[in-house]
């Protein structure tokens, strides 16, 4: 008898108070933003209360759970550091080790993000040899979908090892070991959550279809329903695997996809727009955000130039927002371009020079205007230092009058202009470069970073 009252007893202390639960999020090894306001929250009884201890805290938090068995705990990190505990505490105890303070970076996308060492990437081997960075923390979310926004996400932290780093993100990877190297060996944490072959549009919450359906209408032109490897249903992944970390603090986000939009470009400058600004809304703050142009790719007709002068575009008009130009890494005839490291180098060179303010020259060649005068069209680039062309003289320029029938068209550099024009072309009204899925870049600056492609036409 006095053994079934026992376990009568631990029964219904089982359901009566319920054990703190944490979103995957929120583990050993982890890095929280440091210099910033962190969230930490789960699920306990309603009413319990929580205790938050931290070695980098000079106080101890305590909140209690809603009503609705929810919590957060909001507080402030002090300057990069580590290891740390952390606990949460209330009818059991949760506890955190190894815990780092540094800068936390989103990398996101589909399979040229997602592409690891593992794939074969061009120097994997030996790159993987080297990777060992203790306070460098890596999260990869594993793929999966929902019909509606989630609580919580599948993955872990790992510690970078030769091993962890090898089926990670490899931008990732190449982006957290530069920016730790020039911010003086601060941990860094990167949160890889990209799924290969997806369209922008499962990763856009579903409030922005409802206010605009014409994005929904034109995501059927490349939907397939039967496709094996990918979701085919709007904001499925926005749902699992971004909305259920919201909370959790970052730096930035860096964007790598646009592959499968090509199906219908043009749609997409909206699209990328509202994703970005979705993801700030969720978050609740105007963070960085970083596009990595797509490289050259001959499979496609010209959609692939029209996708890549849309992430210019978006990366000019939104606010607090950068462009990767990697084409003359682009293998033409892969859609995976196998050099990883000059990507990686250049997202984290950028991200370098516009959030830590470390002065050095890694801007690419921005089209800044354009004019048309006479029979020619001047185009004015900002990051225009020591502008040339690859070869001394370029056949990336074409010109065309209000009829859009494109010529070839000779340029001429004068300072951080180009003039181009074209014989037969009295009235010029629009002006393209790079306009080829299958070109290589030729206008470079100072710093050897290519421009763009570039388009003065409103493509509808």
């Amino acid at each position: 008898m006095k053994s079934i009252l026992n376990l009568l007893f631990f029964i219904i202390a089982e359901f009566t108070y319920a054990n703190i639960h944490l979103p995957a999020i929120f583990a050993d090894d982890m890095v929280l933003q440091r210099n910033a306001e962190v969230i930490i929250w789960g699920n306990a009884d309603p009413r319990e209360e929580i205790t938050l201890k931290a070695d980098f805290l000079d106080k101890e938090y305590k909140v209690k759970a809603s009503n609705d068995a929810t919590f957060k705990i909001t507080f402030k990190t002090p300057k990069e550091g580590g290891p740390y505990t952390v606990s949460l505490k209330g009818y059991n105890e949760v506890v955190f080790k190894n815990v780092m303070l540094g800068e936390v970076w989103l990398m996101s996308g589909q399979s040229n993000m997602e592409m690891s060492a593992a794939w074969g990437i061009k120097d994997g081997d030996a790159e993987m040899v080297k990777a060992n960075y203790p306070n460098i923390r890596l999260f990869t979310t594993s793929k999966s979908s929902a019909e509606s926004p989630q609580k919580d996400i599948i993955g872990s932290w790992k510690i970078c090892t030769s091993e962890t780093a090898r089926n990670f993100s490899a931008i990732g990877y190449f982006f957290a070991q530069k920016l730790q190297q020039d911010l003086g060996g601060i941990p860094v944490g990167i949160i890889c959550s990209a799924w290969g072959g997806s369209s922008a549009e499962i990763w856009v919450p579903k409030n922005i279809f409802e206010q605009d359906p014409s994005l929904a209408e034109s995501f059927k032109t490349i939907q397939s329903s039967d496709n094996e490897y990918y979701p085919t249903k709007i904001s499925v992944a926005y749902n699992a695997m971004i909305a259920p970390f919201n909370d959790f603090k970052i730096a930035g986000a860096a964007w790598y996809q646009g592959e499968t939009n090509t199906g219908n470009p043009k749609s997409y400058e909206k699209l990328l727009t509202s994703l970005i600004n979705s993801w700030r809304e969720g978050r609740g703050y105007q963070f960085p955000f970083y596009i990595i142009q797509l490289a050259s790719y001959k499979g496609w007709g010209d959609t692939t130039a029209q996708i890549k002068n849309i992430q210019r575009k978006v990366s000019q008009n939104v606010e607090n927002s950068g462009l990767v130009v990697i084409s003359d890494y682009s293998m033409i005839d892969d859609i995976h371009p196998k050099d990883k490291k000059p990507v990686g180098i250049r997202l984290a060179n950028l991200v370098l020079d516009d959030v830590y303010k470390k002065d050095i020259s890694v801007g690419f060649p921005t089209w800044k205007s354009v004019e048309f005068k006479g029979k020619k069209a001047i185009l004015t680039l900002d990051f225009a230092d020591g502008l040339h062309f690859k070869n001394k003289t370029s056949d990336q320029f074409q010109i065309a009058e209000n009829d859009k029938n494109y010529t070839k068209a000779k340029a001429k550099i004068v300072g951080n202009q180009i003039i181009v024009e074209a014989k037969g072309i009295k009235e010029p009204a629009f002006v393209r470069y790079n306009w080829s899925n299958e070109a290589m870049p030729d206008l470079f600056n100072k710093a050897g970073l290519p421009a763009s492609v570039y388009s003065s036409e409103i493509i509808k």
